[in-house]
């Protein structure tokens, strides 16, 4: 399942990225989104949805949100 699928309000775990590309993975590192990281999405958006990490909140893509596993 990925972050396209998930419930709002509901708190995942990171299970994999499969972004296929070093920088991307360095992007999401740098949020603080890694394997084994809890992460949970706040709503879903028009392309895209409202992620909170840690004590962050970041807008992502129906794309990169593909490649987020939880």
């Amino acid at each position: 399942m990925n972050l396209n699928d998930a419930q709002e309000g509901m708190e995942y775990i990171v299970k994999a990225l499969e972004t296929g590309d070093e920088e991307v993975d360095a992007f999401l590192f740098s949020l603080g989104c890694y394997v084994g990281e809890p992460i949970t999405v706040i709503s879903h958006i028009n392309g895209g949805c409202i992620v909170s990490i840690k004590d962050g909140r970041y807008t992502i893509d129906e794309e990169l949100a593909a490649t987020i596993l939880i």
